[in-house]
């Protein structure tokens, strides 16, 4: 008995030490769960002067939208995060306080951020939207924007602004509440991060005569450029747009949308109707980019799909349209069809703009526009956003397509069926 007893003393010394040492290296875990949490959520107050970042990039998706998000459900399975990284049970409870462990068939959450320009207050929270990935997204100092006005090409530098704050973020993506992704996120950061380049519709131009001469000198003719709003830039584009203060206040004084028609105002139209028809958020970036010599360093093409229709009606002054999907046409043939488009032709340039990412064949579009609920839940049901097929890729030998609008947009409309 008396040797057992020494031996239990002996033992406990080391028990003890056991003990001490299994709680530090608890400790010690912790404090490193602390830091990383810290890190990943932290942001600087103002934008990173330096280009360069050793960390994993991440794409900003920069939603402008007019007050809540219709189609966050499709956007939640698009992000969603379904798998957790392995890790030993003893530390589970304190591991998944941190969403830096969680991982995803569809993206780690750290190679993705999300900032929306919505109505002034309005918050995104539980009673706002049905995902947790917008909770708290809306950006503070959101501005009242008008369709057709400056303000809506300033709350695009807002968005792109809040946005540069974290160095992480390397491409900037701005897409509409109406927008829908067409491949799954995997798919979509690797097309992305993988060119170097811009993706920004632009050409020339020199139809519809809404240039202004009075933006000259500062904006001479020949820089004046239109394309598609909806872009998606590298970081030092992203920069040059919000540090921009000269050409966007040409804008805001000499781009200006030519009223409607008001039949009340008889003789007094055909004066209004001869005013320049400037749509600030069609040529805005576009020229922007021309300006500082940057359009060798665009592909010169929007990534987001929209089917165009001319208005046939006076009173709509002919203007072309962007057709909305709802459930009964948005298919999967429909989907087959957009994502099997892998050209575009600038009617005003003669030219041909073949989709290439990094010099490689590739669709010409990952989102599209203008989707109904309705639409966004086939899509939801189909599995668009799930899983990616090869075969998806188009052919080498591509199929003819109609021609398109005189806005350039000549890969946005379907083949016929």
């Amino acid at each position: 008995m008396a040797s057992a007893a020494r031996g239990a003393k002996r033992r406990h010394p080391m028990s003890r030490k056991m003990l001490i040492l299994y709680f530090t290296s608890l400790s010690c875990v912790f404090v490193l769960l602390l830091v990383s949490l810290f890190r990943f959520h932290s942001h600087k107050p103002s934008i990173s002067v330096s280009r360069v970042f050793d960390g994993t990039p991440k794409i900003a998706f920069l939603f402008l939208v007019r007050r809540n998000l219709p189609l966050d459900f499709l956007w939640d399975a698009f992000f969603q995060v379904s798998h957790l990284f392995p890790f030993i049970s003893l530390y589970s409870e304190i591991w998944a306080m941190s969403e830096w462990f969680l991982f995803s068939q569809n993206g780690d959450v750290s190679s993705f951020s999300i900032y929306v320009h919505s109505s002034p207050g309005f918050v995104l929270d539980e009673s706002t939207t049905r995902s947790q990935f917008f909770y708290g997204r809306q950006i503070s100092n959101s501005i009242q924007v008008l369709w057709g006005e400056s303000s809506m090409i300033q709350a695009e530098r807002l968005l792109l602004g809040a946005a540069l704050e974290d160095p992480a973020n390397q491409r900037f993506v701005l897409l509409s509440d109406s927008c829908v992704p067409l491949y799954n996120f995997s798919y979509v950061y690797n097309y992305v991060m993988v060119s170097p380049r811009s993706f920004v519709d632009s050409f020339l131009d020199v139809k519809e005569g809404r240039y202004n001469p009075k933006m000259s000198p500062k904006i001479p003719r020949e820089k004046w450029r239109k394309g598609s709003q909806w872009i998606t830039v590298i970081r030092k584009h992203a920069e040059v747009i919000v540090e921009d203060n000269v050409i966007f206040s040409v804008f805001k004084k000499y781009c200006k949308r030519r009223p409607p028609i008001d039949t009340s105002k008889g003789k007094l139209n055909l004066k209004l109707q001869k005013q320049h028809n400037c749509i600030p958020d069609e040529h805005y970036v576009q020229t922007l980019l021309a300006m500082h010599g940057f359009e060798g360093e665009l592909e010169r093409r929007t990534l987001t799909y929209t089917l165009w229709n001319q208005s046939s009606t006076k009173m709509e002054n002919k203007g072309w349209h962007p057709i909305t999907f709802s459930y009964s046409n948005a298919g999967p043939q429909t989907i087959k069809e957009i994502k099997g488009i892998n050209h575009v032709y600038y009617e005003t340039e003669y030219r041909i703009e073949w989709c290439r990412s990094n010099s490689t064949s590739v669709p010409c579009f990952l989102f599209a526009r203008k989707f109904s609920q309705g639409a966004a839940m086939r899509l939801l049901s189909q599995e668009v956003v799930n899983h990616f097929e090869v075969s998806a890729l188009p052919s080498p030998c591509p199929p003819n397509f109609e021609k398109g609008t005189e806005e350039g947009h000549a890969g946005d409309v379907l083949p016929k069926q």
